[in-house]
């Protein structure tokens, strides 16, 4: 059996004034995600407004449990960062009956 998972994070930046900024924000964050949690993650969304950003991870595993665990724990990472504030996160499953 196999269970995809997706979070989706809604994210505040601080003293962001440009595009460029907000990318030195995002990317390491992006990158630790990965790094750290071994999901694909990216900016999905809000790419042209400055002071917010839209970050999401998937996990696949053949446990769901494992699958929601890896992304409450990249929630927490996110969440915990000073530089920004987590405003709202969603995640989504899928598994062997979708």
């Amino acid at each position: 059996m196999m269970y995809v998972g997706a979070l989706e994070l809604d994210v505040l930046l601080g003293d962001v004034h440009s595009l460029k900024q907000k990318r030195g924000l995002v990317r390491p964050v992006v990158a630790e995600l990965r790094r750290r949690f071994e999901v694909a993650a990216a900016e999905v969304g809000e790419q042209d407004v400055y002071r917010r950003a839209l970050i999401g991870a998937s996990a696949v595993s053949g446990d769901a449990s494992h699958v929601r665990e890896v992304l409450d724990s990249c929630e927490r990472a996110v969440a915990d960062r000073p530089e920004l504030e987590l405003l709202s996160s969603r995640q989504r499953m899928l598994g062997p009956e979708d």
